[in-house]
């Protein structure tokens, strides 16, 4: 949203302006309210949400409201609400097959979020990179070591900011303006993650990011970022759609440098 923004006729761009401001309201007013709010008519709203590629203002403000949910239960509640939509029980074989199927939703929202163009943008901002700095913390950090196993193989320069010893901001103080970090986090974003981006996007160091929306703290630090809204299972998100996105972004870097 912040790189559109700019681009953006005058009443959209005042309506951008106001939710990278105000999110929360954004997430949870009505149209009319938050017209006035913005200073704009209702119909900027829809018309913003289909900028942005939404069907319509609902559909956008639905996706503001999953982003509210910073707090994610824990796994013991995560445990109970599985077993409200699997049912009492927990047989082996029809979880494989639930979880089977929340992948392949992943999958297939994966297939609509992610442009061409923003994948191609991504590739070459780390093609171009002396070093690719690889930022990933709790649940994402599989993700950035899956990353470095590709690329290691695919003899790509890269560095694993892997915090051994609570280390990870002097590992990523290395990072200058001709390296790339590729910062991986989703709601409800890793502060570690999400510190160590902002100071090195204040050095100069170009950012690309993999997160789950444009009012992601670390999307509007990138010069590039692409979308993954993994589907969940009881509030167990997959990690499907991530791995399949990292997988290509290292394929298509290794072939851009090897061209």
């Amino acid at each position: 949203m912040l790189t559109r923004q700019p681009g953006l006729p005058k009443r959209l761009a005042q309506v951008a302006a106001f939710a990278l401001e105000r999110p929360d309201e954004m997430a949870l007013g009505t149209v009319a309210e938050l017209a006035v709010a913005a200073g704009v008519q209702p119909s900027a709203l829809i018309r913003f949400a289909q900028t942005l590629g939404y069907s319509g203002f609902s559909e956008l403000q639905q996706v503001l409201r999953d982003r509210l949910r910073e707090r994610w239960p824990d796994y013991q509640e995560r445990l109970v609400k599985l077993q409200d939509e699997t049912g009492p029980g927990f047989d082996s074989a029809p979880m494989l097959g639930k979880l089977v199927e929340t992948s392949i939703h992943s999958l297939n929202r994966l297939a609509g979020s992610v442009a061409p163009g923003s994948f191609d943008k991504a590739v070459e901002g780390l093609a171009q990179a002396r070093m690719i700095y690889l930022l990933a913390q709790r649940r994402t950090f599989p993700v950035a070591a899956y990353l470095s196993y590709m690329l290691g193989n695919l003899g790509v320069a890269h560095m694993l900011l892997d915090n051994v010893g609570g280390m990870v901001d002097v590992q990523a103080a290395s990072a200058g303006a001709e390296d790339v970090m590729l910062a991986i986090s989703f709601t409800p974003y890793a502060p570690a993650t999400v510190q160590i981006a902002a100071q090195a996007a204040g050095r100069g160091v170009p950012i690309v990011a993999i997160t789950d929306s444009a009012f992601s703290p670390i999307a509007a630090l990138a010069q590039s970022w692409l979308e993954v809204a993994e589907a969940d299972l009881g509030a167990f998100r997959t990690l499907s759609a991530t791995m399949a996105l990292s997988m290509a972004l290292a394929l298509a870097t290794a072939e851009r440098k090897r061209g």
